[in-house]
């Protein structure tokens, strides 16, 4: 009989309190598994390896969801098939950490949530199953999907592939500069030129996310070329010859005097204690930022330069060595209805890519005096409307960002590189090689936590639980 949920006792969860402290998030580590059989619970482990046919594994990212869904699909799900189901969720934190676990350990996975640029490569390794959109009397929420998005990932279409088939859009944003207007003007941070300032000596902080930074300053490094017509921004962003690679080595490597440090998840609050100035940083932190600085009587705003940043999404994908298709298809489609759109991004702060006209309609907000150009995400009858600019930005912002591609072979040499701005005492490559020889999981777990150290030696970090500001 299933008369347990299998979550909690196959894996470990550990609760750590939420930045955006709407509640207490479960962090479910891939060592759980471990733990429950040293604590003798195999029972319930081979109850679920025998019934695997009614679980369905989900492996998304950290604090990227509102959990209360997961029950409620398991009740929607029976409801809509006359099935039961139960859902495992674990997390990652690297995108490549997924990857290997998926590629060299063949893991089960029914659902994944890879960035845009990871689709890219698995689709091209054949790693994709096609997603179903036979639901029967359940409405195909999918098609729901902003006609940007379906843009975008058509894209990545390759060898008779329609890349729209195999994934479906989940959150996206850009990379902009997360700035205390007390100490930087709106114009100076226009240019990706400010982290150079010399007023900011120890003041900037750069996302710890190698794609993401390299595009930014790829496109400050060559702008008059952009200016003059000589290369588009799409180009630009997956340039990774030696010469380019080089020429974003130089310019990091010439502003470490500013740079405070290279943050995942801190860089808000070093940003609220006025630690420091300006961050690189992704808008959906931006948006928790400015809100938590706004209920302590701060104010900090965020902007994409005018050189051009990235546009990134994430979605949903069903590996080839999942299990519970079926179940997969439908969890993808549960998340693609409007409400339950809204509830995510209420939760995470960043913004899906679902444009029904229930959301337009949530986020329309009359109190902001800017109004934006959202015909390229929202369709007719959007080109001039009151929303947060941060997490819906106008057109021609839209405009000057770009999508990144899978870098293949030249992976290596971006994180080589990347390696060797930072400092790092031995070489992300070699972590990345042994994880992806020794099967991943213990290898990327002594790589984040040596990280993790390192940061929380050098920074104190303190976890707010304080609630968001709605």
């Amino acid at each position: 009989m299933r008369n347990v949920k299998v979550r909690p006792f196959i894996i470990l969860v550990l609760n750590i309190k939420l930045k955006n402290g709407k509640k207490t998030m479960k962090r479910l580590l891939n060592v759980g598994l471990f733990l429950t059989m040293l604590f003798g619970m195999t029972p319930t482990i081979s109850s679920y390896a025998a019934d695997r046919e009614h679980t369905l594994k989900v492996y998304n990212w950290a604090d990227y969801i509102d959990e209360s869904l997961l029950d409620e699909f398991e009740e929607w799900y029976e409801e809509q098939t006359g099935e039961e189901v139960e859902i495992i969720y674990q997390l990652f934190d690297i995108n490549e950490v997924m990857l290997a676990k998926l590629e060299k350990g063949h893991e089960d996975f029914d659902v994944v949530c890879p960035s845009e640029y990871i689709i890219d490569r698995m689709l091209a390794n054949d790693m994709l199953l096609p997603i179903s959109r036979d639901f029967g009397d359940t409405p195909d929420y999918t098609s729901m999907v902003s006609p940007f998005f379906v843009e975008q990932l058509a894209k990545f279409d390759q060898s008779g592939k329609r890349a729209n088939d195999y994934a479906v859009g989940y959150m996206w944003g850009t990379t902009g500069i997360l700035y205390n207007p007390k100490y930087v003007t709106d114009e100076e941070v226009d240019s990706w030129g400010i982290i150079w300032d010399e007023r900011l000596e120890n003041k900037v902080l750069m996302k710890d996310a190698y794609r993401d930074i390299y595009g930014c300053m790829i496109m400050y490094a060559r702008y008059q070329e952009l200016l003059d017509g000589k290369v588009t921004r799409q180009q630009l962003m997956n340039d990774t010859s030696d010469e380019a690679i080089a020429a974003v080595e130089e310019l990091l490597k010439s502003a470490k005097r500013n740079i405070a440090g290279w943050e995942v998840d801190f860089g808000k609050e070093m940003m609220t204690k006025e630690k420091a100035y300006i961050n690189v940083s992704w808008s959906g932190d931006a948006v928790w930022a400015i809100e938590e600085a706004a209920a302590i009587g701060m104010e900090l705003k965020y902007h994409v330069p005018r050189e051009g940043s990235n546009v990134w999404f994430d979605g949903w994908v069903i590996p080839k060595y999942a299990v519970n298709t079926k179940a997969a298809a439908y969890f993808i489609n549960f998340m693609c209805m409007p409400e339950n759109a809204l509830r995510n991004m209420d939760e995470i702060g960043y913004v899906s890519v679902i444009a029904s006209p229930e959301i337009l309609e949530a986020k329309i907000d009359s109190t902001f005096e800017e109004y934006s150009d959202l015909t390229y995400f929202f369709g007719e009858g959007a080109d001039s409307v009151p929303v947060d600019n941060i997490q819906y930005p106008d057109r021609s912002v839209v405009e000057r960002a770009a999508l990144m591609r899978d870098c293949g072979n030249r992976t290596k040499s971006m994180i080589e590189m990347w390696s060797r701005v930072k400092g790092d005492s031995l070489d992300a490559w070699v972590y990345i090689v042994i994880g992806i020889t020794f099967g991943g999981g213990g290898f990327w777990w002594m790589y984040n936590e040596v990280q993790e150290r390192k940061r929380r030696a050098k920074y104190k970090r303190i976890k707010k639980n304080s609630q968001r500001k709605k």
